[in-house]
């Protein structure tokens, strides 16, 4: 017999993992539209932890996946970078870009993956994941802008999991033994336990992770024998966020929008160097001119003094009660056992050690402007293993 599914709020909808989750003990609560678990039996605390020990399993299925299908690379590439500031045109096969959809006054639509086939059959083919609250939007946005020879293709078919901690390549290759010679932001098709799917070493947690694309009917499967490895305990997305926030990583709707430029975000990492001299994309003017002059505020680290975290919306002042900036993400950093924030600050306040306060519940507390990533990442980026 199977046992009983409790009923989803109207309006929600699941994921293929929906049932697992629950009869793993899971808290439910609506996100992106979604029925998705916030935490399991152990908590957020303990999960976060084991993922940072460990291996964690994220059920992130909410996601929009879509493949951009044109006659070749440079074709799907120019349409793609037609949309963002990233370098896709040189990106190599099996290789994975973190990019921004820009509206025409270079704000961000959405940020997104793309990965290119590691197949050269397949080469005219582009993977695109975004976030599950914008994809809707995403989708009819691309599609709307593609030249005629390139074709958007949602996979709404396809089920997607991320598995992250330092423990996860080791799990992983027990049963896709390909991903042994990976190294971060590369991708593969490959078998799991004979099953195909697609695999990229990428995450947001800021640890060593994979991100799995396969087939909705066959995921139920996969997560079962990862949860079956000792080393892998279910994670809900209350300590998703607390990695990604650890890690410095922006979230949308929170820490970039439709007015946050690249720049302003502390994004230029992902800008390509040669369309950052070129342009040629939306917002590019903006961009540029932001390269060139700066930009009048900045997405910064906060570090608050004590142990009264600074949570999303807190006011941002200078030592005399000047406002300078909004923390936009906060909270309390198990790894660091204690409250960090991300927030956007004036120009003139963003220098590491800088002195701020921070506004919580009507009275000013110190804190200090830091470097991200809070916590040191654990990407992989030789296909020894060892952490850079």
């Amino acid at each position: 017999m199977t046992e009983p599914v409790e009923a989803t709020p109207a309006g929600l909808e699941r994921t293929p993992l929906h049932a697992l989750h629950v009869s793993l003990g899971a808290k439910m609560v609506p996100f992106a539209g979604y029925d998705m678990p916030v935490q399991y039996p152990t908590g957020v605390l303990a999960e976060h932890l084991h993922t940072r020990s460990d291996a964690g399993l994220f059920d992130v299925s909410h996601m929009g996946q879509a493949f951009l299908l044109g006659p070749d690379h440079e074709t799907t590439a120019r349409a793609l970078e037609a949309l963002c500031p990233a370098e896709i045109l040189g990106l190599g096969r099996g290789k994975q870009r973190y990019t921004q959809l820009l509206n025409a006054e270079g704000g961000i639509i959405d940020d997104l993956m793309a990965t290119r086939s590691c197949n050269p059959a397949e080469d005219g083919a582009l993977l695109l994941i975004v976030n599950a609250a914008c994809k809707v939007q995403d989708f009819s946005h691309i599609e709307a802008r593609l030249p005629p020879s390139v074709k958007l293709l949602r996979a709404p078919h396809r089920a997607l999991v991320a598995l992250q901690g330092p423990k996860a390549g080791a799990v992983l290759a027990r049963h896709a033994p390909a991903v042994l010679d990976m190294t971060f932001m590369s991708a593969v098709s490959t078998k799991f336990d004979g099953l195909d799917c697609h695999i990229s070493r990428s995450g947001y947690t800021g640890e060593d992770g994979f991100e799995i694309s396969i087939k909705a009917n066959l995921v139920e499967r996969m997560a079962r024998a990862l949860l079956a490895e000792p080393e892998v305990k279910p994670i809900g997305f209350g300590a998703r966020d607390s990695l990604r926030l650890e890690a410095g990583l922006c979230l949308y709707g929170h820490d970039i929008d439709a007015t946050t430029s690249p720049v302003e975000a502390a994004l230029v990492w992902s800008l390509g160097k040669r369309r950052r001299a070129e342009g040629c994309f939306p917002g590019a003017a903006r961009v540029q001119r932001e390269l060139t002059e700066g930009a009048a505020r900045l997405r910064v680290g906060i570090q608050p003094e004590g142990r009264a975290p600074a949570r999303e919306g807190t006011e941002i002042t200078d030592r005399d009660g000047g406002r300078i900036g909004v923390v936009t993400s906060g909270g309390f950093g198990p790894s660091m056992n204690g409250p960090l924030a991300m927030g956007y600050v004036d120009a003139a306040f963003a220098e590491i050690g800088m002195s701020v306060m921070l506004v919580v519940r009507g009275k000013p507390l110190p804190g200090q402007i830091v470097r991200m990533p809070f916590v040191p990442n654990g990407y992989r980026r030789t296909s020894s293993g060892a952490p850079t």
